[in-house]
Protein backbone atom coordinates (compact mmCIF):
# COMPACT_ATOMS: atom_id res chain seq x y z
CA UNK A 1 0.00 0.00 0.00
CA UNK A 2 2.90 2.52 0.95
CA UNK A 3 4.52 1.42 -2.61
CA UNK A 4 1.32 2.71 -4.66
CA UNK A 5 1.25 5.74 -2.89
CA UNK A 6 4.87 6.66 -3.16
CA UNK A 7 4.33 5.32 -6.75
CA UNK A 8 1.29 7.04 -7.31
CA UNK A 9 1.00 9.96 -5.31
CA UNK A 10 1.41 12.71 -7.46
CA UNK A 11 -1.73 11.66 -8.98
CA UNK A 12 -3.61 12.78 -5.51
CA UNK A 13 -1.50 15.82 -5.55
CA UNK A 14 -2.39 17.13 -8.87
CA UNK A 15 -6.30 16.03 -7.70
CA UNK A 16 -5.81 18.22 -4.53
CA UNK A 17 -4.28 20.93 -6.35
CA UNK A 18 -7.39 20.92 -8.84
CA UNK A 19 -9.89 20.21 -6.11
CA UNK A 20 -8.23 23.78 -3.81
CA UNK A 21 -8.41 25.63 -7.32
CA UNK A 22 -12.41 24.95 -7.40
CA UNK A 23 -12.84 25.59 -4.08
CA UNK A 24 -10.76 29.01 -4.23
CA UNK A 25 -12.66 30.14 -7.33
CA UNK A 26 -16.37 29.32 -5.43
CA UNK A 27 -15.31 30.92 -2.15
CA UNK A 28 -13.95 34.23 -4.30
CA UNK A 29 -16.95 34.88 -6.20
CA UNK A 30 -19.55 34.37 -2.91
CA UNK A 31 -17.55 37.07 -1.01
CA UNK A 32 -17.05 39.39 -4.10
CA UNK A 33 -20.44 39.09 -5.47
CA UNK A 34 -21.55 39.89 -1.12
CA UNK A 35 -19.06 42.51 -1.14
CA UNK A 36 -20.00 44.10 -4.54
CA UNK A 37 -23.44 44.22 -3.33
CA UNK A 38 -22.51 46.15 -0.08
CA UNK A 39 -20.64 48.51 -2.27
CA UNK A 40 -23.31 49.40 -5.06
CA UNK A 41 -25.27 51.58 -1.97
CA UNK A 42 -21.38 54.31 -1.91
CA UNK A 43 -21.43 57.06 -3.79
CA UNK A 44 -18.16 56.53 -4.73
CA UNK A 45 -18.38 55.23 -8.87
CA UNK A 46 -14.42 53.60 -7.87
CA UNK A 47 -14.86 50.50 -5.22
CA UNK A 48 -18.01 49.01 -6.17
CA UNK A 49 -16.31 49.28 -10.24
CA UNK A 50 -13.12 47.71 -8.70
CA UNK A 51 -14.80 44.46 -7.03
CA UNK A 52 -17.28 44.21 -10.17
CA UNK A 53 -14.55 44.29 -12.65
CA UNK A 54 -12.37 41.27 -10.27
CA UNK A 55 -14.55 38.77 -10.26
CA UNK A 56 -14.19 36.58 -12.95
CA UNK A 57 -10.78 37.54 -13.95
CA UNK A 58 -9.64 36.34 -10.60
CA UNK A 59 -11.74 33.38 -11.25
CA UNK A 60 -9.88 32.52 -14.17
CA UNK A 61 -6.55 33.54 -12.59
CA UNK A 62 -7.01 31.37 -9.88
CA UNK A 63 -7.48 28.70 -12.56
CA UNK A 64 -4.64 29.18 -15.05
CA UNK A 65 -2.63 29.39 -11.68
CA UNK A 66 -3.69 25.98 -10.33
CA UNK A 67 -3.92 24.58 -13.64
CA UNK A 68 -0.27 25.38 -14.42
CA UNK A 69 0.93 24.24 -10.81
CA UNK A 70 -0.69 20.81 -11.14
CA UNK A 71 0.49 20.86 -14.74
CA UNK A 72 4.56 21.24 -13.10
CA UNK A 73 3.36 18.21 -10.40
CA UNK A 74 3.04 16.35 -13.94
CA UNK A 75 6.09 17.10 -15.30
CA UNK A 76 8.09 16.01 -12.58
CA UNK A 77 6.91 12.52 -13.09
CA UNK A 78 6.51 12.38 -16.81
CA UNK A 79 9.29 15.04 -17.96
CA UNK A 80 8.70 16.09 -21.70
CA UNK A 81 9.22 18.92 -24.17
CA UNK A 82 5.70 19.66 -24.40
CA UNK A 83 5.58 21.10 -20.79
CA UNK A 84 8.47 23.66 -21.28
CA UNK A 85 5.73 25.15 -22.10
CA UNK A 86 4.06 26.27 -19.43
CA UNK A 87 5.63 28.82 -17.78
CA UNK A 88 5.25 31.29 -20.73
CA UNK A 89 1.39 30.30 -21.17
CA UNK A 90 0.74 30.87 -17.35
CA UNK A 91 3.05 34.22 -17.74
CA UNK A 92 0.89 34.89 -20.64
CA UNK A 93 -2.29 34.27 -19.07
CA UNK A 94 -1.79 36.39 -15.95
CA UNK A 95 -1.07 39.06 -18.31
CA UNK A 96 -4.38 38.61 -20.19
CA UNK A 97 -6.44 38.34 -16.76
CA UNK A 98 -4.75 41.01 -15.59
CA UNK A 99 -5.48 43.40 -18.85
CA UNK A 100 -8.91 42.10 -19.20
CA UNK A 101 -9.21 43.18 -15.62
CA UNK A 102 -8.09 46.51 -16.12
CA UNK A 103 -10.81 46.70 -19.57
CA UNK A 104 -13.52 45.78 -17.21
CA UNK A 105 -12.65 48.31 -14.42
CA UNK A 106 -12.69 51.20 -17.18
CA UNK A 107 -16.13 50.08 -18.43
CA UNK A 108 -17.44 50.09 -15.51
CA UNK A 109 -16.33 53.30 -13.72
CA UNK A 110 -17.44 54.93 -16.94
CA UNK A 111 -20.85 53.34 -16.66
CA UNK A 112 -21.41 54.16 -12.63
CA UNK A 113 -20.18 57.95 -13.53
CA UNK A 114 -23.19 58.42 -16.45
CA UNK A 115 -25.62 56.74 -14.17
CA UNK A 116 -24.68 58.39 -11.07
CA UNK A 117 -24.18 61.79 -13.38
CA UNK A 118 -28.14 60.77 -14.27
CA UNK A 119 -29.53 60.62 -10.49
CA UNK A 120 -27.44 62.74 -9.03
CA UNK A 121 -28.86 65.71 -11.71
CA UNK A 122 -25.08 66.85 -12.56
CA UNK A 123 -23.81 67.62 -16.50
CA UNK A 124 -21.38 64.80 -17.75
CA UNK A 125 -19.69 65.39 -20.66
CA UNK A 126 -20.38 62.03 -22.30
CA UNK A 127 -18.05 62.67 -25.85
CA UNK A 128 -15.23 63.72 -23.29
CA UNK A 129 -15.65 60.70 -21.07
CA UNK A 130 -16.13 58.47 -24.03
CA UNK A 131 -13.03 59.41 -25.74
CA UNK A 132 -10.66 59.13 -22.47
CA UNK A 133 -12.05 55.93 -21.32
CA UNK A 134 -11.24 54.54 -24.89
CA UNK A 135 -7.28 55.67 -24.83
CA UNK A 136 -7.63 54.15 -21.58
CA UNK A 137 -8.53 50.83 -23.06
CA UNK A 138 -6.52 50.88 -25.86
CA UNK A 139 -3.27 52.06 -23.74
CA UNK A 140 -3.76 48.85 -21.69
CA UNK A 141 -4.43 46.08 -24.48
CA UNK A 142 -1.25 47.91 -26.28
CA UNK A 143 1.21 47.56 -23.08
CA UNK A 144 -0.75 44.11 -22.62
CA UNK A 145 0.86 42.95 -25.84
CA UNK A 146 4.50 44.54 -25.69
CA UNK A 147 4.82 42.85 -22.34
CA UNK A 148 3.10 39.59 -23.45
CA UNK A 149 5.52 39.57 -26.14
CA UNK A 150 8.53 40.25 -24.12
CA UNK A 151 7.54 37.62 -21.60
CA UNK A 152 7.31 35.06 -25.09
CA UNK A 153 10.74 36.21 -25.78
CA UNK A 154 10.51 38.98 -28.66
CA UNK A 155 12.06 42.03 -28.59
CA UNK A 156 10.01 44.65 -27.94
CA UNK A 157 12.71 47.53 -29.33
CA UNK A 158 12.63 45.63 -32.20
CA UNK A 159 8.62 44.66 -32.63
CA UNK A 160 8.74 48.54 -32.47
CA UNK A 161 11.10 48.66 -35.18
CA UNK A 162 9.70 46.45 -37.38
CA UNK A 163 5.82 48.41 -36.15
CA UNK A 164 7.42 51.61 -37.80
CA UNK A 165 8.78 49.98 -40.61
CA UNK A 166 5.67 48.64 -41.53
CA UNK A 167 3.91 51.38 -40.80
CA UNK A 168 4.74 52.97 -43.68
CA UNK A 169 2.83 49.91 -45.66
CA UNK A 170 0.37 49.44 -43.73
CA UNK A 171 -0.41 53.64 -44.14
CA UNK A 172 -0.90 53.31 -47.67
CA UNK A 173 -3.07 50.22 -47.42
CA UNK A 174 -5.14 51.83 -44.81
CA UNK A 175 -5.19 55.72 -45.67
CA UNK A 176 -9.07 55.72 -45.23
CA UNK A 177 -9.07 53.87 -42.34
CA UNK A 178 -6.38 56.41 -40.80
CA UNK A 179 -8.06 59.14 -42.18
CA UNK A 180 -11.20 58.54 -40.27
CA UNK A 181 -8.93 57.63 -36.92
CA UNK A 182 -7.74 60.93 -37.24
CA UNK A 183 -10.74 62.63 -37.97
CA UNK A 184 -12.63 61.39 -35.07
CA UNK A 185 -9.19 62.30 -33.19
CA UNK A 186 -10.12 66.18 -34.59
CA UNK A 187 -13.83 65.64 -33.16
CA UNK A 188 -12.35 64.66 -29.88
CA UNK A 189 -10.02 67.71 -29.70
CA UNK A 190 -11.76 70.29 -31.45
CA UNK A 191 -15.48 69.60 -30.72
CA UNK A 192 -17.81 70.68 -32.72
CA UNK A 193 -20.32 68.22 -31.74
CA UNK A 194 -20.98 66.16 -29.24
CA UNK A 195 -23.16 62.86 -28.32
CA UNK A 196 -26.64 63.97 -28.29
CA UNK A 197 -26.24 66.73 -30.16
CA UNK A 198 -28.32 68.16 -33.20
CA UNK A 199 -26.49 68.63 -36.10
CA UNK A 200 -26.66 69.00 -40.08
CA UNK A 201 -24.42 70.09 -42.85
CA UNK A 202 -25.41 72.44 -45.08
CA UNK A 203 -22.42 71.23 -47.88
CA UNK A 204 -24.37 67.77 -47.62
CA UNK A 205 -27.99 66.04 -46.65
CA UNK A 206 -26.83 65.15 -43.75
CA UNK A 207 -28.95 66.06 -40.46
CA UNK A 208 -29.65 64.47 -37.27
CA UNK A 209 -28.98 63.59 -33.85
CA UNK A 210 -25.55 62.30 -32.93
CA UNK A 211 -25.77 59.40 -31.54
CA UNK A 212 -22.06 57.91 -30.92
CA UNK A 213 -18.87 59.22 -32.33
CA UNK A 214 -16.53 55.96 -32.47
CA UNK A 215 -12.75 55.56 -33.74
CA UNK A 216 -13.66 55.03 -37.44
CA UNK A 217 -17.62 56.19 -37.81
CA UNK A 218 -20.38 58.54 -36.25
CA UNK A 219 -23.97 57.51 -36.05
CA UNK A 220 -26.21 59.78 -36.31
CA UNK A 221 -30.30 59.12 -35.70
CA UNK A 222 -32.25 60.85 -38.23
CA UNK A 223 -35.42 62.92 -38.04
CA UNK A 224 -37.19 59.59 -39.60
CA UNK A 225 -35.39 58.10 -37.08
CA UNK A 226 -32.66 55.79 -39.26
CA UNK A 227 -29.13 55.57 -38.48
CA UNK A 228 -27.23 57.39 -40.60
CA UNK A 229 -23.42 56.31 -40.68
CA UNK A 230 -20.95 59.00 -41.62
CA UNK A 231 -17.12 58.05 -41.53
CA UNK A 232 -14.95 60.99 -39.40
CA UNK A 233 -12.95 62.02 -42.34
CA UNK A 234 -15.69 63.23 -43.76
CA UNK A 235 -16.11 65.88 -40.99
CA UNK A 236 -12.75 67.44 -42.00
CA UNK A 237 -13.85 68.51 -45.32
CA UNK A 238 -17.23 70.03 -44.61
CA UNK A 239 -18.76 72.85 -42.78
CA UNK A 240 -21.12 71.41 -39.82
CA UNK A 241 -23.71 73.72 -37.74
CA UNK A 242 -24.89 72.78 -34.78
CA UNK A 243 -27.94 74.03 -33.75
CA UNK A 244 -28.10 72.41 -30.00
CA UNK A 245 -25.35 75.37 -29.20
CA UNK A 246 -27.62 78.06 -30.45
CA UNK A 247 -28.94 80.62 -27.40
CA UNK A 248 -31.90 81.53 -28.95
CA UNK A 249 -34.61 80.96 -31.89
CA UNK A 250 -35.12 83.59 -34.50
CA UNK A 251 -39.02 84.70 -35.42
CA UNK A 252 -38.13 86.16 -38.83
CA UNK A 253 -41.50 87.00 -40.58
CA UNK A 254 -42.80 89.13 -43.48
CA UNK A 255 -46.68 89.85 -43.34
CA UNK A 256 -48.69 92.03 -45.55
CA UNK A 257 -51.53 93.82 -45.35
CA UNK A 258 -53.58 95.72 -48.20
CA UNK A 259 -53.11 98.72 -49.85
CA UNK A 260 -56.20 100.20 -48.34
CA UNK A 261 -55.15 100.11 -44.94
CA UNK A 262 -51.61 101.59 -45.86
CA UNK A 263 -52.65 104.15 -42.90
CA UNK A 264 -52.75 102.17 -40.34
CA UNK A 265 -49.39 100.68 -41.05
CA UNK A 266 -47.65 102.78 -38.70
CA UNK A 267 -50.01 102.15 -35.85
CA UNK A 268 -49.60 98.23 -36.31
CA UNK A 269 -46.28 98.60 -36.75
CA UNK A 270 -45.74 100.06 -33.18
CA UNK A 271 -48.50 97.97 -31.06
CA UNK A 272 -46.66 95.17 -32.72
CA UNK A 273 -43.78 96.30 -31.00
CA UNK A 274 -44.82 97.03 -27.96
CA UNK A 275 -46.87 93.86 -27.15
CA UNK A 276 -43.29 92.04 -28.55
CA UNK A 277 -41.60 94.38 -25.82
CA UNK A 278 -44.07 92.72 -22.96
CA UNK A 279 -44.28 89.12 -24.14
CA UNK A 280 -42.47 87.17 -21.37
CA UNK A 281 -41.02 84.96 -23.98
CA UNK A 282 -38.82 87.11 -25.88
CA UNK A 283 -35.70 87.98 -25.31
CA UNK A 284 -35.35 91.40 -24.47
CA UNK A 285 -31.48 91.54 -24.29
CA UNK A 286 -31.65 90.00 -29.12
CA UNK A 287 -32.36 92.00 -31.39
CA UNK A 288 -36.14 92.98 -32.03
CA UNK A 289 -37.35 94.71 -35.21
CA UNK A 290 -40.94 95.98 -36.48
CA UNK A 291 -40.32 97.85 -40.06
CA UNK A 292 -42.39 98.48 -42.78
CA UNK A 293 -40.16 96.69 -45.45
CA UNK A 294 -41.86 96.80 -48.43
CA UNK A 295 -44.72 97.83 -51.14
CA UNK A 296 -45.60 94.28 -52.94
CA UNK A 297 -47.55 93.74 -55.87
CA UNK A 298 -51.04 93.61 -53.97
CA UNK A 299 -49.75 94.06 -49.98
CA UNK A 300 -47.58 96.87 -47.59
CA UNK A 301 -45.34 94.71 -46.03
CA UNK A 302 -43.64 94.44 -42.88
CA UNK A 303 -41.51 92.52 -40.66
CA UNK A 304 -41.04 90.64 -37.52
CA UNK A 305 -37.65 89.74 -36.38
CA UNK A 306 -36.61 88.82 -32.83
CA UNK A 307 -35.55 85.81 -30.66
CA UNK A 308 -36.85 83.47 -28.33
CA UNK A 309 -35.58 82.57 -24.93
CA UNK A 310 -36.12 78.95 -25.59
CA UNK A 311 -34.05 77.03 -28.03
CA UNK A 312 -36.40 73.99 -27.31
CA UNK A 313 -38.02 73.46 -30.92
CA UNK A 314 -41.27 72.47 -29.44
CA UNK A 315 -41.84 75.59 -27.12
CA UNK A 316 -40.53 77.82 -30.06
CA UNK A 317 -43.25 76.51 -32.27
CA UNK A 318 -45.77 77.11 -29.30
CA UNK A 319 -44.51 81.29 -28.86
CA UNK A 320 -44.07 81.22 -32.41
CA UNK A 321 -48.01 80.64 -32.82
CA UNK A 322 -48.76 83.08 -30.21
CA UNK A 323 -46.90 85.79 -31.61
CA UNK A 324 -48.40 85.20 -34.93
CA UNK A 325 -51.85 84.92 -33.41
CA UNK A 326 -51.35 88.10 -31.17
CA UNK A 327 -50.62 89.84 -34.65
CA UNK A 328 -53.16 88.98 -36.18
CA UNK A 329 -55.30 90.60 -34.08
CA UNK A 330 -53.89 93.52 -33.85
CA UNK A 331 -54.26 94.28 -37.99
CA UNK A 332 -57.70 93.23 -36.81
CA UNK A 333 -57.93 95.93 -34.08
CA UNK A 334 -57.19 98.46 -36.21
CA UNK A 335 -59.95 97.40 -38.91
CA UNK A 336 -56.87 96.31 -41.34
CA UNK A 337 -56.40 93.02 -42.90
CA UNK A 338 -53.76 90.95 -43.80
CA UNK A 339 -53.32 91.19 -47.83
CA UNK A 340 -53.50 87.84 -50.10
CA UNK A 341 -52.79 88.01 -53.88
CA UNK A 342 -55.18 90.05 -55.72
CA UNK A 343 -55.52 92.02 -59.06
CA UNK A 344 -57.70 94.87 -59.53
CA UNK A 345 -58.61 95.77 -63.64
CA UNK A 346 -59.40 98.59 -64.78
CA UNK A 347 -61.09 99.45 -68.21
CA UNK A 348 -61.62 102.79 -69.80
CA UNK A 349 -65.06 103.99 -70.23
CA UNK A 350 -65.96 103.00 -74.06
CA UNK A 351 -63.47 99.94 -74.39
CA UNK A 352 -66.32 97.13 -73.88
CA UNK A 353 -67.31 95.48 -77.04
CA UNK A 354 -70.51 96.79 -78.83
CA UNK A 355 -72.67 93.19 -77.59
CA UNK A 356 -71.49 93.31 -73.88
CA UNK A 357 -74.32 96.10 -73.76
CA UNK A 358 -76.75 94.16 -74.94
Amino acid sequence: MSTLLAEHGWVYEVFAVVFLALIAAYVQKRILARVHRRLERTKTPWDDAFIGALQRPLGVLIWIVGIAFAAELVQRQAPSPLFSAIEPVRNVGVIWVLAWFLVRFIKRVEVNILERGELQGQPVDVTTLDAIMKLLRVSVLITAVLVALQTLGFSVSGVLAFGGIGGIAVGFAAKDLLANFFGGLMIYLDRPFAVGDWIRSPDRQLEGTVEEIGWRLTRIRTFDMRPLYVPNSAFTTIAVENPSRMLNRRIYETIGVRYADVQCVAAIVHDITKMLQEHPEIDQTRTLMVNLNKFSESSVDFFVYTFTKTTNWTLYHGIKEDVLLKISDIIASHGAEIAFPTRTLHLEQGALPENSAS
